[in-house]
């Protein structure tokens, strides 16, 4: 064999050859496997190339691993999933930003926010709406290990109405066109290109902004920005593609439009009524009701932070949001976590438990509703979710039963992602 051959022949089995695997070995002092499970004793749960392997009653001995990790007496459970997060923003009312800072200081950021937002115990995220790459790059860095943080799943740029919330304003006209990301769209035709531009350009989800919203500088109503036709055309083309759609919406006819259109979940929902919460029955479509924002953004009034109109919005909302998940609870509605991080500080997340309690939800429930409900919902309930072999290894520990005070989920004392322990 000629030289060149044998480095050919060399380097094919370089890259053919399986890496070795690397395995953890987790003592528990209890294992709540998913939310409709109670607490076991203490078990040993093997995890080798980022999925779990097994999980066996009692401390076992172990003859070969790369690591042990035991956690003593602590609470082990499935990670959680938040639906609604932007990593790539902090809390604030300064928009003008949009027209100083670079779409490269988003991934900054999310790479700070990443980190601490798996440290208090979301393993999974969806990314809600960012600049045009930055969230994708940050799905990267995440995957690759590269940044240490949760799953994304990222939405990129948002759809929007032009003028409508997600589009870009409150500045001068011409300041607007240049900012604009390109993702506005009028007419089912033009609304199904840019479905078809954001699975393009990476899209796992399509994000519109279905009615007007709280935090953009215009003070239009709440309700329905889109027609029922380019809602239609939207959720049809999505769903072609293999995408689900979220919406922004806090209108109730805004919603129920939605809803009928086939649109798969409602973010925030406020102004939710008996005929929207039944479309959203009727066409299994979710609600994701993002309580911590509106708690956030009531932290900040009065403050000198957000413009008169923004102001005038938070306050509007402000009483609605403490009742309208308890009444979609009521109605049968299915809920989801979600927080809408970024709005407020990143890192609570898990607040959001008590705000969901407060409105009637059991500890179980709410548990669910971050674990198998969220993990069905982004169609990954054979991968994350719930501790079981074959799964992903997304584990977090906690001190304490979550099933009976779910909020002890806000303090989180050791974290998994991927196998990956994160420090």
């Amino acid at each position: 064999m000629r030289l060149s051959s044998l480095f050919v022949a060399a380097a094919f089995s370089a890259i053919a050859a399986p890496a070795l695997a690397e395995t953890t070995i987790i003592y528990a002092g209890s294992v709540v496997a998913d939310a409709a499970s109670n607490p076991t004793g203490p078990a040993t749960i093997t995890v080798t190339d980022g999925r779990i392997i097994s999980i066996v009653p009692g401390k076992q001995p172990f003859d070969d691993a790369d690591r042990v990790v035991d956690l003593g007496t602590k609470t082990v459970l499935p990670g959680l999933i938040d639906l609604h997060v932007h990593l790539t923003g902090d809390p604030g009312g300064d928009f003008w930003k949009e027209a100083v800072e670079p779409d490269e200081w988003g991934v900054v950021v999310g790479a700070k926010n990443a980190r601490i937002t798996a440290l208090a115990g979301f393993t999974t995220v969806r990314e809600a709406g960012s600049g045009p790459d930055t969230a994708f790059a940050l799905r990267r860095g995440t995957a690759e290990g590269m940044i240490p943080g949760p799953r994304i799943v990222a939405a990129g740029v948002p759809l929007a109405i032009i003028g409508g919330h997600g589009d870009v304003n409150g500045f001068r006209p011409e300041v607007n066109e240049v900012l604009d990301p390109g993702f506005n769209c009028t007419g089912v035709v033009e609304c199904a290109a840019k479905v078809r531009l954001a699975s393009q350009n990476g899209a796992d989800v399509i994000k519109i902004t279905a009615t007007g919203g709280v935090l953009s500088q215009q003070g239009r109503g709440l309700e329905a920005h889109f027609t029922p036709e380019e809602m239609t055309a939207i959720a049809d083309t999505a769903h072609s593609l293999g995408l689900k759609v979220m919406a922004h919406a806090h209108g109730a006819r805004g919603i129920e439009q939605a809803a009928k259109a086939g649109i798969d979940t409602i973010e925030h929902g406020t102004y939710l009524d008996k005929e929207a919460a039944d479309a959203m029955k009727a066409n299994g479509t979710v609600l994701v009701p993002t309580l911590m924002a509106f708690k956030g953004v009531t932290e900040r009034l009065g403050k000198g932070i957000y413009t008169p109109v923004v102001e005038a919005k938070i306050e509007a909302v402000a009483e609605t949001a403490k009742v309208f998940m308890g009444r979609a609870r009521q109605w049968g509605v299915p809920i989801a976590f979600g927080t809408d991080a970024g709005v407020f500080e990143h890192g609570r997340n898990a607040q959001e438990f008590a705000l969901m309690k407060a409105q009637g939800m059991s500890d179980r429930e709410a548990l669910a509703s971050a674990t198998t409900v969220a993990a069905r919902v982004l169609e990954m309930d054979g991968e994350i979710g719930r501790l079981a072999p074959g799964y992903s290894a997304d584990i977090i520990a906690v001190e304490g039963n979550p099933l009976a005070d779910v909020t002890v989920l806000e303090q989180v004392d050791w974290v998994m992602v991927r196998g990956r322990v994160i420090e």
